[in-house]
């Protein structure tokens, strides 16, 4: 089957993209609103998009007449925190996607802890696995999403979710869970390791 996405509704588009590209790593990101108060919401259109500089990417649904408070906030402040999202942070990720009011405090809601970020002006989930404090670098407009590009200033990583030399993660303790399509996810409890052939046994110059 082909799908020609000049002429696909949205909706299709969106059906399709999710479905297939996956699994998609979860940002719970967490923000200030104009009066102070925590603002969280989760974000599976996200990754990692350089190491120098250290680059993130959230693209985030907007609409022209209602921008997401997510959007507005980052917009506002140019700053965020990302948490990566494991099991033990699946249900406050879903707590923060509801729909509730304006001015909800969804981290209040989801009954976590929190504290300030050392760098930026947003909140840290306390205990988190992996945080990432974040400044806009730039962001990029279009009628219904707005794609922020985040670089990355500061790293929180809890200490056993890292080897004893505390360089390399351990799978065993950080198993981050990632976005499939509809309700669906999937964790990372099933690592293996894939080795590539050495180069001369498939390239013959």
């Amino acid at each position: 089957m082909q799908f020609d996405f000049t002429t696909l509704p949205a909706r299709d588009r969106y059906r399709l993209l999710t479905n297939f590209v996956g699994p998609r790593p979860i940002a719970l990101v967490t923000t200030r609103n104009a009066d102070g108060s925590n603002n969280a919401a989760p974000m599976s259109f996200f990754n990692v998009m350089s190491s120098d500089p250290a680059l993130l990417v959230l693209g985030i649904a907007s609409k022209p007449d209602q921008e997401k408070d997510t959007a507005a906030n980052i917009r506002r402040s140019g700053v965020c925190a990302i948490h990566m999202v494991d099991m033990a942070l699946a249900d406050t990720m879903l707590i923060a996607g509801l729909s509730v009011p304006n001015g909800v405090d969804e981290l209040s809601l989801a009954g976590v802890e929190t504290t300030d970020c050392d760098a930026v002006d947003a909140p840290r989930i306390v205990g988190a696995s992996c945080v990432f404090e974040c400044r806009v670098e730039r962001i990029l407009d279009w009628p219904n999403r707005v794609l922020v590009i985040l670089e990355v200033v500061r790293m929180h990583v809890r200490r056993d979710c890292l080897d004893s030399e505390g360089r390399y993660v351990d799978p065993e303790t950080y198993q981050p869970i990632a976005r499939l399509h509809g309700d669906a996810y999937i964790t990372s409890d099933r690592q293996f390791e894939l080795t590539a052939p050495a180069l001369e046994s498939v390239f013959k110059p």
